[in-house]
């Protein structure tokens, strides 16, 4: 098999740089059927919904009470109030509030296991392609093992905005829109910028059902 060639992005981008526009606004209806069409042929399940209401109404119809949960660190989440309903209403065993309260130095390998394989973990990408692809960028990496497939099950939540053609243009996405807009939110949050040390592309799901992903029509998160 013949790969296609992709320009690698640079691990990190200034912190001057803007996020652009061309990737702000809402996919199409088409590009969305298409995205959802190809996402499906390559093992993931996929449901296009109307805004983040109804998202927030199905994450929790996809997630049985008692379960244990790790949201990743997402806008979408924090936007929509997924992660409030998720880690504050008692009806899941929520791992994030359980990791903010370890202590790092001496508990790291408890912290890097309940992050790695939780029953379900909940968050967003960078970018879905319509040839069927995921692409997720990090800063630490933290979510990856249980998006890649630690976690028993996956739940993506993806505004209409993060539906590109391909790759290619998922890549420079992630460098020229998401990133610039995270560093932002980094510095104010943590103290430190971000940067884009670790890129998870998923081509397919081997597991099929293991992976759901939210297509939204509406823009919402990075």
């Amino acid at each position: 098999m013949t790969a296609t060639p992709i320009t690698p992005i640079t691990p990190t981008t200034p912190a001057t740089s803007l996020p652009t526009t061309e990737f702000a606004g809402p996919a199409s209806e088409e590009a969305l059927r298409r995205a959802a069409t190809a996402l499906t042929a390559h093992g993931f399940a996929v449901e296009v919904l109307d805004d983040v209401s109804a998202a927030r109404t199905r994450v929790r119809d996809l997630i049985p009470a008692g379960v244990e949960v790790f949201t990743s660190a997402s806008e979408t989440l924090r936007l929509s109030g997924i992660n409030e309903d998720l880690n504050t209403s008692g009806r899941y065993l929520p791992v994030r509030p359980r990791v903010l309260a370890m202590d790092r130095a001496t508990e790291g390998d408890d912290i890097r296991r309940l992050t790695s394989c939780p029953d379900y973990v909940v968050g967003s990408v960078a970018a879905v392609t319509e040839t069927g692809s995921v692409v997720v960028a990090s800063g630490s990496g933290s979510q990856l093992p249980a998006y890649s497939g630690g976690a028993g099950r996956a739940i993506w939540i993806v505004g209409a905005q993060k539906v590109v053609p391909d790759l290619g243009t998922a890549l420079r996405r992630v460098e020229e829109h998401a990133f610039p807009l995270e560093n932002v939110r980094s510095k104010e949050v943590y103290g430190v910028p971000s940067a884009i040390n670790r890129l998870l592309i998923m081509n397919a799901e081997p597991f099929p059902g293991r992976a759901t992903i939210l297509l939204l029509r509406t823009p919402i998160g990075f």
